[in-house]
């Protein structure tokens, strides 16, 4: 009786219909996964645009008004985790950072974990200066700020040639 069971057990685990049934589960578990990390990669971009909107004015030193309500259209929303831009403000820890692609002002945390480098080099804090153009990588706090893991100083963009006509 255990010798049937066995290989009947043994028949269904080799069927081809078993292995159909086994590669559809794991396809679908992971279509699932690629889709909750969607999810969490979205939630968290709209969970800093929030954040951001909500704290615009403290972040900036201005009176405070409320939350800010966002429109409908979330193309618009900050990106959550950089600035590309020229610094604007310094009052360490932080820098203010006029961010080029959101046309936006972004406060970046400087912690002991910042790494800030010019090519190769790693440089101080000390060596940021106003109109310094930057990349910053970091994450978002809930306060609507990026806490920076790596700060790069780039060279000044070249001038705009004058236009004759």
């Amino acid at each position: 009786m255990k010798d049937e069971l066995k290989n009947d057990i043994k028949k269904v685990l080799e069927s081809k219909s078993f292995r159909v049934i086994i590669y559809i589960f794991g396809g679908l578990a992971v279509a699932f996964l690629i889709f909750q990390m969607g999810m969490f990669a979205g939630f968290r971009k709209a969970t800093f645009g929030r954040d951001w909107g909500d704290n615009y004015a403290m972040n900036f030193g201005l009176p405070n008004r409320g939350p800010q309500m966002m429109g409908g259209d979330f193309s618009n929303l900050p990106n959550a985790h950089g600035a590309i831009g020229k610094i604007i403000k310094i009052e360490l820890p932080t820098i203010i950072v006029s961010d080029e692609k959101d046309k936006t002002e972004k406060v970046i945390i400087i912690n002991d974990k910042t790494e800030i480098r010019m090519a190769r080099d790693v440089v101080t804090t000390n060596e940021l200066k106003l109109d310094d153009h930057i990349v910053v990588i970091g994450s978002p706090d809930s306060s609507g700020q990026i806490e920076a893991m790596l700060i790069r100083l780039l060279p000044a963009p070249l001038p705009e040639p004058i236009k004759t006509n």
